[in-house]
């Protein structure tokens, strides 16, 4: 049997096309996954090393951020504006949280439009993620929870079933 290989960017493992989900060479979690931001702050790095130059510093806890690339200790990611770079590994959390997209998204007591309203969230609010549907995400922020539409949350994949 022969397999190509499609290698893509910098520090990037190779992938068999065709396969469903490419797998981190260290972790071996699926590429891309989402993660939060652990630390207060965090430097972004243009490499995967102390070496690299920082770019920029995220200065938000629990920040939804997407991993794309694994290299030793060190994890490119991206956030919502497709802004990246790589971070330290001890500074990302598996904990999951989402950006709410839109001002003012209503979350319902149910996963569905018809049920009460049991909260409204303003643009770029972080809210834990719950289980998710196929449509539908529970999400927790100030002290609400309910359900919000999927297609309104930055940090779930849009077929990304949670229990």
């Amino acid at each position: 049997m022969v397999f190509s290989l499609l290698c893509v960017g910098f520090f990037l493992a190779c992938v068999v096309p065709g396969t469903a989900k490419e797998r981190g060479p260290v972790t071996n979690l699926p590429l891309p996954r989402f993660v939060s931001m652990k630390a207060a702050e965090g430097n972004v790095r243009r490499g995967p090393s102390l070496t690299h130059r920082i770019d920029w510093v995220f200065k938000r806890r629990g920040m939804p951020l997407e991993i794309t690339a694994e290299y030793g200790h060190w994890r490119r990611v991206r956030d919502r504006d497709g802004a990246g770079g790589w971070v330290h590994y001890t500074l990302l959390s598996g904990a999951r949280t989402v950006l709410i997209e839109n001002d003012m998204t209503q979350v319902f007591t149910r996963p569905d439009t018809r049920a009460p309203v049991s909260a409204a969230f303003e643009l770029g609010v972080i809210a834990r993620l719950g289980e998710c549907n196929t449509d539908w995400c529970k999400v927790t922020a100030g002290g609400y929870r309910g359900w919000a539409r999927k297609d309104q949350l930055w940090g779930v994949a849009p077929d990304e079933l949670r229990e």
